[in-house]
């Protein structure tokens, strides 16, 4: 019997900091891990899974992770997204926008159709195979845990929330290596360049600029928490008026908002104040949430859980992978423009398909720090993964599951 600790929030943190700064001093010294543009955290954050899961399997050690600030690294990022968003960017953002939409509702039903049918090969009753397709996979550990229930009652099946969140797990690591690959195959063979290379990255800052180049200091760092944190003091109120209203949302989706918000009422009243978006300090803020947020999430997962599924799980992942790997490739690469920005969406869409929505980021961080910025990319994705995805995947699974 595995015996079970508690590691406190704080404590948390700190080793997710940890876990992040190993992941950055193992890429510098791994150049296979640059250049196929596989982010920090991802690497530390497994290596830690990796140690835990020999601590598991050695001595029976369970550790479990108080994640509170990790949600809220979560909420600094999503609003920093916000503050970038310029009103010509949602405007031009629009035809990317519809057409990211449509590909994801067909990733949606292509995902539950292999898991429906990878569950009925390997003997699981059918209406379980939302567990291996958008369920867990483009819908991530919280969708897979609120509709385990409801595929239980249909099926009579146990089990069925182990095996979302196994399944979700798998597809996490999966989308955190396969991005930066996508992106590196189809910027390098189509020799694809930004379109606008002057602009600052959205988050994170180049791998050419040195920090002297950058402009950061005390003063650009504190003007830019302080219009994060009214971002987030004002998400907090829009998230409690939408749920008023009967409606439950993330509370990062009410925070990004405001963030966009405010970003394009600064710019229209007060024109020639110091800039906030698209600076290099909100750029470092960005990444330093996000890495924490994904070196947490990465280094706490319980990868035993996944191998008492066996051959089942990894055939039907396999299959969601190269599925994956073909659609963004052929597909969506195409459809988005055979341009720079459709690269990195490729290798956002990489992440957020078989993921989640941070995967995605940090995929396109690892891609523009190198090749330079997409600053579209970056509202556009968000925006899909933290509005239409849910509705569209809820409506599909319900449907899977009366049918």
């Amino acid at each position: 019997m595995p015996v079970s600790f508690v590691v406190p929030d704080f404590i948390s943190v700190t080793l997710g900091f940890a876990v992040f700064l190993a992941g950055a001093q193992i890429n510098q010294r791994v150049d296979v891990l640059r250049r196929f543009n596989i982010p920090e955290p991802v690497t530390g954050g497994l290596l830690a899974a990796l140690i835990l899961l020999l601590l598991y399997l050695l001595f029976g050690m369970e550790l479990n992770f108080d994640m509170e600030s990790r949600d809220f690294f979560l909420v600094i990022f999503f609003a920093g997204i916000g503050l970038n968003a310029r009103l010509s960017d949602l405007i031009s953002g629009g035809k990317p926008l519809f057409l990211l939409i449509i590909l994801t509702l067909i990733t949606i039903i292509v995902q539950n159709g292999i898991g429906v049918f990878g569950a009925v090969l390997f003997g699981y009753p059918a209406k379980a195979g939302v567990l291996f397709g958008s369920a867990s996979l483009i819908g991530g550990h919280g969708t897979a845990i609120a509709w385990a229930p409801e595929v239980a009652t249909a099926t009579a099946m146990t089990g069925t929330t182990e095996l979302g969140v196994a399944v979700a797990t798998l597809g996490l690591v999966l989308a955190a290596l396969i991005g930066g690959p996508i992106a590196k195959r189809l910027v390098e063979k189509n020799r694809l360049t930004p379109d606008h290379p002057s602009e600052g990255n959205t988050v994170g800052l180049s791998d050419q600029d040195g920090l002297e180049a950058t402009n950061i200091d005390h003063i650009t760092v504190m003007r830019v928490l302080m219009h994060l944190n009214v971002a987030i003091v004002l998400g907090y109120v829009a998230n409690e008026a939408i749920e008023a209203a009967g409606l439950k949302l993330p509370l990062f989706v009410p925070c990004l908002i405001m963030g966009i918000v405010i970003a394009n009422l600064r710019a229209w009243i007060a024109p020639n104040a110091p800039p906030v978006t698209r600076t290099p300090s909100l750029a470092m803020i960005s990444e330093f949430a996000l890495g924490a947020f994904l070196a947490m999430s990465l280094m706490s997962l319980q990868l035993w859980t996944i191998a008492d599924l066996g051959l089942s799980i990894v055939a039907i992942l396999t299959a969601q992978t190269v599925f994956t790997i073909l659609f963004v490739i052929y597909v969506l690469f195409p459809v988005m423009g055979r341009g720079y920005r459709a690269a990195v969406l490729a290798a956002g869409f990489g992440g957020f398909a078989l993921g989640a929505t941070p995967t995605a980021i940090a995929n396109m961080t690892a891609v523009t720090k190198r090749y330079g910025p997409s600053p579209i990319a970056f509202v556009v994705l968000p925006l899909v993964s933290a509005f239409f995805v849910d509705i569209a995947n809820a409506v599909i699974i319900q449907m899977i599951v009366n049918f």
